[in-house]
């Protein structure tokens, strides 16, 4: 046989690897319909609309119970007198507190929506956190700051914390807060904000007319002291107080004495 004969019937080498080519792309383009059908979407999921759901966003600053630590600045609300809440929102949309996340969270918002997030946070009876014993002021700071809360000075027409607060510094319904289990940091914000006048109510503003009496190292004292206090176990802010108040306040109905 010849030599020539023999190489005819070897397959042409380039032909065979084109057709190898072919196929794989032709399997590519059929293995895709090969597959099995993908399942059906799942039904989105629904958030129902309840004022809880609504006021989620809260909690992401406040959390449930209030704050850890004396580092944190964002105050409890739950079980706040629902009236305070209603001011403090009040306050925030109309311009007499400010803090950017609070008035963009409330500037559209109106007086019965404004009602409704009191009602729910004043109704929740949750725990009160741990509170730190451990405070750096020294004891002399410490002892004015319980003399202010627990006596106030009458030199100055400063009155005792307790006197507009209770008895057990856990607030007064329907309009004043209580002092105990709230950061240091947030005590003491707040008192500079009335004395730097950054902070108002309506008038008669009674903690306009004693912050402006108090100055830093009262403020650091009492703030330090308030701090540090055990919150009871019924953490709720009484009906009345046992007297008057010592000046008019916006907070309290004229009626309440």
């Amino acid at each position: 046989m010849r030599a020539h004969d023999h190489d005819d019937k070897r397959p042409d080498l380039k032909l065979l690897h084109s057709s190898r080519r072919l196929l794989a792309l032709l399997a590519l383009c059929v293995l895709p319909t090969l597959a099995p059908a993908a399942e059906p979407a799942a039904a989105p999921r629904t958030v129902p609309d309840t004022i809880a759901q609504r006021v989620a966003a809260c909690i992401a600053c406040h959390g449930r119970e209030g704050a850890s630590n004396n580092a944190a600045f964002f105050p409890r609300l739950a079980g706040k007198p629902e009236g305070y809440l209603f001011n403090q929102l009040v306050s925030f949309r109309d311009g007499r507190r400010f803090n950017s996340d609070m008035v963009h969270l409330v500037q559209h918002l109106s007086d019965d929506y404004l009602r409704e997030m009191a009602a729910y946070f004043a109704g929740l009876d949750l725990p009160y956190p741990a509170v730190s014993p451990v405070s750096d002021a020294s004891a002399e700071t410490l002892a004015r700051g319980k003399t202010l809360a627990l006596q106030g000075d009458a030199a100055r027409g400063i009155p005792a914390c307790t006197q507009c607060h209770g008895a057990a510094l856990t607030g007064v319904q329907p309009g004043i807060p209580a002092l105990v289990g709230l950061p240091r940091l947030y005590l003491s914000s707040q008192l500079g904000a009335w004395l730097t006048d950054d902070r108002h109510a309506l008038a008669p503003d009674c903690m306009a007319q004693v912050g402006r009496k108090l100055d830093t190292a009262d403020i650091n004292a009492v703030a330090a002291w308030l701090a540090l206090q055990p919150v009871p176990d019924r953490a709720k802010a009484v009906a009345a107080l046992p007297g008057p108040l010592p000046m008019p306040c916006s907070a309290m109905p004229v009626s309440v004495k």
